[in-house]
């Protein structure tokens, strides 16, 4: 038998017998569904859910199974799915023809699953495995044919609100003019949508915090001049102006006093309207990614390694995981973001956790290109237990950055050049996308580490706020002489600390 092994961040197929010279993985990668690729030496062999086209597109813990939406419109249940047996494992399928559901959750002994249309409850009122109930569970926004009128959700915050966001109908503006399309809403207790915020592209995915707030990603186009990580939540705008036409709806929850000035830079245009606000984390583009999707919170008692609290952005273009650091600073969420893992099979659209702290991994490339080699795919990542050598935190200080390292650092490595800092930001304009603009590199100094050995501060000169300052070190090593497998990181100053 063969498992995938994340060596922290490269994935290579290897035998399960590792030789006492090998460093040991910090994750190991368990295939559970994948098209094969024509030139895979294993295509050959039995793979769990054969016969299964497991375009995964919504993924919830249900029952001590793992339900599985897919893209083509049914729901499977994996019983076992932790098993490192893969004889052990089976596919029941529970639900189908569903309008390409992009988002699962459990409720009780139900799912709910996102449609086009509507939220909708699968009830298994008999105990078979099957749902033999389909109900509304909320509506109320428009639907139209346009290909990227999808709905995903719902995701429950702390709150226990259900929150639903509406990707909009791109290429065809006169479908985004009614109906909701570009809002975040939550489910209301008569099923009504209950929209809240506005200024979304393609929000595809979302996730809580350790306090229960939500966050959403969103992907770089027109207005959205880069990935970006959102705080979810009511009464402001985002930054598209392709929703605002539903502001003149009568259940329009608020109204917008000016809309931001355009074809200037980013922190210009978040000065010119009151409800536009940047995003926690900016992902720069082809740096951390090109097409964010779902968000998980590390939350696992270090059953998945030393970052808990931060959360897990999939990445659609370049098949990869992210990792995002949050800090609040004068009530404002900011923070870093950090490559995580890279060279999985297909582009990564769900993220889910086991009760047991194993995440599991849903892809699918929707006929979209990435840099997978493979159309779609299942995989489970298991913690082996090895500590990686990364940055697992950086937090803005009054005059600088603080780092926070995974193991002690070996302090001959790091001279007068190990960091160096640079800042940009971004034109706000109905462009697709922007280039890094306004850039400046920035002096540092006073570089001081910690008497735990894993700390490190330094100053940096002339700090800009809402600008995104770019770290990249040089040269870092432990002291057991392992590498930064990722030596940079990009970190959104929305507030200098005071």
């Amino acid at each position: 038998m063969k498992i995938l092994t994340a060596v922290w961040g490269t994935i290579a197929v290897i035998t399960l017998s590792v030789s006492a010279e090998e460093v040991t993985p910090a994750y190991e990668v368990f295939e559970l569904m994948s098209a094969s690729s024509p030139s895979d030496s294993r295509s050959k062999e039995w793979q769990p859910g054969d016969g299964i086209t497991m375009e995964v597109s919504g993924m919830a813990w249900f029952k001590e199974s793992l339900a599985v939406a897919i893209r083509k419109g049914e729901i499977w249940l994996i019983d076992s799915p932790l098993s490192l047996d893969k004889e052990n494992i089976t596919y029941r399928k529970f639900a189908s023809g569903l309008h390409e559901p992009l988002g699962l959750t459990a409720d009780g002994d139900d799912l709910l699953v996102s449609q086009r249309g509507e939220i909708t409850r699968l009830k298994d009122s008999k105990g078979d495995g099957t749902a033999d109930a389909y109900l509304t569970e909320c509506d109320g926004w428009n639907v139209s044919g346009n290909y990227h009128a999808y709905a995903y959700g719902p995701e429950r915050d702390g709150a226990n609100n259900l929150w639903v966001t509406l990707n909009l109908g791109m290429g065809a503006l006169t479908n985004n003019r009614i109906g909701w399309r570009g809002w975040g809403g939550t489910i209301g207790e008569d099923g009504a949508f209950q929209p809240k915020s506005l200024g979304m592209r393609s929000p595809s995915g979302m996730g809580r915090d350790l306090a229960g707030e939500m966050f959403f990603s969103d992907q770089q186009g027109t207005w959205i001049p880069a990935t970006p990580i959102y705080h979810l939540r009511p009464g402001v705008f985002y930054g598209n102006q392709e929703s605002v036409e539903s502001l003149k709806m009568p259940g329009a929850p608020f109204q917008m006093a000016s809309f931001p000035k355009a074809n200037v830079p980013y922190p210009e245009a978040l000065s010119s309207a009151p409800r536009f606000v940047p995003p926690a984390v900016w992902l720069p583009y082809n740096k951390m990614g090109r097409s964010a999707t779902d968000i998980e919170l590390i939350d696992q008692d270090g059953r998945f390694g030393p970052f808990d609290g931060q959360l897990l952005v999939g990445e659609f273009t370049n098949s990869a995981i992210n990792r995002v650091f949050l800090e609040k600073v004068d009530g404002e969420y900011q923070g870093a973001c950090f490559p995580f893992m890279r060279g999985l099979p297909a582009a990564v659209i769900r993220l889910c956790f086991s009760p047991q702290g194993q995440l599991f991994v849903g892809m699918t490339n929707r006929g979209w290109s990435s840099l997978g080699n493979r159309s779609y795919g299942l995989q489970r990542l298991d913690y082996s237990g090895s500590t990686p050598f990364a940055i697992q935190e950086m937090r803005a200080k009054p005059d600088g950055f603080e780092l926070l390292f995974t193991a002690p650092i070996d302090a001959a490595t790091l001279s007068d050049t190990a960091f160096a800092v640079s800042s940009y930001t971004y034109k706000y304009s109905s462009a697709y996308g922007s280039a890094e603009i306004l850039t400046k590199q920035h002096a540092v100094s006073g570089l001081v580490v910690a008497d735990d050995g894993k700390t490190v501060r330094f100053r940096v000169a002339e700090m800009r706020a809402l600008f995104v300052h770019e770290l990249r070190t040089s040269g870092i090593q432990s002291t057991s002489g392992a590498k930064l497998e990722y030596p940079n990181a990009y970190y959104t100053l929305n507030r200098i600390p005071k």
